[in-house]
């Protein structure tokens, strides 16, 4: 199996994550959605990524990350990543 071209930290109860993945979502694509409550130590692979605690860090394998994206910053990366 292949590693998801994106990868989200996040939690339920975050509403820019629940929006974050609305909009993935919508678009159709498939990520790999990490619970940083639910799975021991994620919190901190987020962190390690973004150097912040803030929620969520949306991880591209291009080695790029966004935290705390808008729709618009989130859905250009997506359609950029789509058209390579």
């Amino acid at each position: 199996m292949s590693k998801s071209i994106i990868t989200m930290y996040g939690a339920d109860w975050c509403s820019d994550c629940r929006r974050s993945k609305k909009l993935l979502d919508g678009m159709g694509v498939d990520y790999e959605y990490i619970d940083v409550d639910a799975i021991e130590h994620a919190a901190d692979e987020a962190r390690a990524i973004s150097g912040r605690t803030n929620i969520p860090v949306v991880a591209f394998l291009d080695g790029t990350h966004f935290v705390e994206p808008s729709d618009a910053e989130l859905r250009a990366k997506v359609e950029t990543l789509q058209a390579a």
